[in-house]
């Protein structure tokens, strides 16, 4: 029997739904969502099995015009993203089409994407009819010589699995990369971060401090088979903190509460999670920030 393993990189703009559609590959939650752009910070890997094929994808966060040091380490991160894959598959907005940001990713390509396999997805079927779907594909195949295009909705299942059995295919032959249960290469205390992250972000909606991040500080195995977690979550202003805490709390509690919730299911089993908020106002040009965040902090200079 031969296998097969190799990298696969989803590219495209902030929100196009490549984080759905990872966690929607891998079959679990490795990818945080949100309706919030510029969520997913490092290049989390999920793991997807199909028949004797494993595929390892890279989930890079949005193409974007970058604007801080943060902005620069993530887009610099969803680049070398792209260059380090075997395959690459970009994601487009069926309902926004060819916007700025996209023509932007397609010049990218043009450098990127040399000797390279890359496939187009267009996202978000449901929302468009059936004519506008075949004019876009039409127009991004002119701009750009994508060797296969599919059409699907990652939120819905629709079209994945077509797309997940191309991508086993195309992967190198070679032995598989992980065991074959491991579902994403990111320790668990990052994983966990990214969850409580993820609350905070929904929970928080317009008033979300973007220069706010979470770390597992503590993880503690208890005797009775439960988890204690300990995270940081750091803020660069006091206002910050209030906006965090909530009135007498009760914003930290429900974060607090469905973040557990989601580790428990996630883990199978109980766990006691303890959140501390604290302001560090430079902690975006911390390097060691940028290390726990899986970026690289030098990536980040003009």
């Amino acid at each position: 029997m031969s296998t097969r393993a190799g990298f696969v990189a989803l590219i495209g703009e902030p929100n196009a739904g490549k984080s759905t559609l990872l966690n929607r590959m891998v079959g679990a939650k490795v990818s945080i969502v949100t309706h919030k752009v510029q969520t997913t910070r490092a290049r989390i890997r999920g793991v997807a099995m199909e028949g004797d094929s494993q595929i390892v994808f890279v989930d890079t966060p949005g193409l974007f015009q970058p604007r801080r040091r943060l902005d620069r380490a993530m887009v610099a991160a969803a680049w070398s993203g792209a260059a380090d894959a075997d395959v690459v598959v970009l994601l487009v907005e069926a309902h926004r089409g060819v916007t700025e940001g996209v023509e932007r990713v397609l010049e990218g390509l043009a450098e990127v994407g040399q000797g390279r396999m890359v496939a187009l997805a267009i996202n978000k079927i449901d929302r468009v009819q059936a004519e506008a779907l075949l004019a876009l594909s039409k127009d991004l195949n002119e701009r750009y010589d994508f060797v296969e295009t599919f059409m699907i909705s990652a939120e819905r299942g629709h079209g994945v699995d077509t797309l997940r059995a191309w991508l086993a295919g195309k992967v190198p032959e070679g032995p598989w990369l992980y065991p074959e249960d491991q579902i994403a290469d990111l320790p668990m205390r990052t994983i966990a971060a990214e969850m409580t992250r993820e609350k905070l972000t929904l929970r928080l909606h317009q008033e979300l401090p973007y220069q706010m991040t979470v770390e597992t500080e503590g993880w503690e195995e208890r005797k009775d088979g439960s988890a204690r977690i300990d995270q940081l979550i750091y803020v660069v202003r006091d206002g910050h903190k209030g906006i965090v805490l909530g009135h007498k709390g009760e914003t930290i509690k429900a974060v607090s509460k469905a973040a557990r919730e989601e580790l428990e299911e996630f883990l199978g089993r109980r766990v006691h999670l303890f959140l501390q908020v604290k302001v560090r106002p430079n902690w975006l040009d911390e390097a060691e920030r940028y290390t726990q965040m899986g970026l690289e902090f030098k990536d980040g200079n003009v």
